[in-house]
């Protein structure tokens, strides 16, 4: 909890009235819920630590009634990858793995080959940058070769029996897109970090991602099972005159192709641990990793390597979050807003999730936002996290 003078001094340093923060930010989520684009979210915001905004509103189980707490678990999608990633640096520090090694020292087995039949050189930091030449499944048609091997991109049910071992075969059965370290493309990549982290850490990933990350930080509701199910919301897809929910398998058109999605994953205990894409977790958890990034790393990491991490390793001509965007060490960065056209400060950086989620650090504001909802894909790359942004800065839009 945080004092109400605390609070007016904290928004303040913002250039807003405290009311009128709040105003426009319920003004947007009012309109998502209005507008039934969404079904229900969370929204944390937090400014030099003291969090400033917090709201949860809609259903977390619209068809049960069941509303929307802050409390509530969510399927994390790729926000399982900056925790997996920041376990992964945890072990660079620890000397167990080095960023310019290649994956072999640790995957002896995974060798993928570019197209005209070259084996590959793949190092740690490529995972990292998404730089390996990989891909995802769900940038493809369904003829494409990653359908074709069957690869789990950690979203979609996976076969009977599928093992980490067994998908990272399939992954290395696929040529390459690109040789690695020459082009960014987002990819199964940390889940190939995933397996090495485990291999580097000496336990399955879930173990070592509770040693190095989750519980140094009390992070205590985030892990890669569900810790209660009573607080599990329910997904959702985008659909018309509003939202539908999720089945046992659902596909959200996408890229070139589509995303498959079994909620019914994140209960199945035998599915593997995807570093990608399967952890579950809340908002107040997460908002703690990032506000423990954005002030210096402590307990979990050195601020020289969040420095690192935090800083464009590949550059703005990679578009990864669209102009003006590079790439750091599991997250895109913020290179130049004007070609953005962002409100946000040179440094950002941020990410987000396909079950419906987005987030953001802006170092030099100080300003921390945590925005999950359970509506794919609006509450990732629709309006909804846009207009959170915007009013945050209140640009006027």
């Amino acid at each position: 909890m945080y004092s109400a003078i605390a609070t007016l001094l904290v928004v303040a340093s913002l250039g807003q009235a405290p009311d009128a923060l709040a105003v426009r930010l319920d003004g947007v989520i009012d309109r998502a819920l209005a507008e039934k684009r969404i079904v229900g979210t969370v929204v944390l915001v937090a400014k030099d630590g003291e969090v400033i905004y917090r709201r949860a509103a809609g259903f977390a189980d619209r068809e049960a009634g069941r509303p929307m707490r802050e409390d509530a678990l969510f399927r994390l999608a790729s926000m399982s990858k900056p925790i997996v990633s920041v376990a992964a640096l945890a072990l660079v520090e620890q000397h167990k793995l080095s960023l310019d090694a290649p994956v072999t020292k640790w995957l002896p087995t995974f060798r993928p080959k570019l197209a005209d039949g070259r084996e590959a050189v793949i190092t740690v930091r490529q995972l990292l940058t998404h730089t390996a030449g990989l891909t995802y499944g769900f940038f493809e048609s369904e003829q494409g070769p990653y359908h074709r091997a069957r690869v789990s991109d950690g979203l979609d049910l996976d076969q009977p029996g599928l093992t980490l071992d067994e998908n990272l075969r399939r992954i290395a059965s696929v040529p390459l897109s690109s040789e690695p370290g020459t082009r960014w493309g987002y990819s199964v990549a940390t889940d190939v970090l995933g397996a090495v982290v485990a291999r580097a850490g000496g336990a399955p990933l879930p173990t070592v991602v509770e040693r190095l990350v989750t519980r140094p930080l009390g992070m205590s509701d985030t892990g890669f099972s569900v810790k209660d199910v009573a607080r599990l919301a329910t997904p959702y897809a985008d659909g018309h005159p509003e939202p539908v929910r999720m089945g046992e398998l659902h596909v959200v058109p996408f890229g070139g192709g589509g995303i498959r999605y079994a909620p019914g994953r994140a209960l199945n205990r035998r599915a593997f641990p995807s570093g990608g894409a399967g952890m579950v977790g809340t908002a107040g958890d997460f908002l703690k990793l990032l506000e423990t990034l954005r002030t210096g790393g402590a307990p979990v990491l050195a601020a020289s390597t969040v420095k690192q991490m935090t800083a464009a390793q590949v550059g703005p001509e990679a578009e990864t979050q669209g102009p003006g965007w590079g790439f750091g060490l599991g997250a895109a960065v913020l290179v130049d807003p004007v070609k953005a056209r962002s409100p946000q400060s040179a440094g950002s950086y941020q990410w987000g999730g396909a079950y419906g989620h987005s987030w953001f650090v802006d170092p030099e504001r100080r300003l921390t936002v945590v925005a999950l909802t359970n509506t794919a894909l609006e509450g990732m790359s629709g309006a909804f996290p846009v207009a959170i942004r915007d009013a945050l800065y209140d640009t006027g839009k």
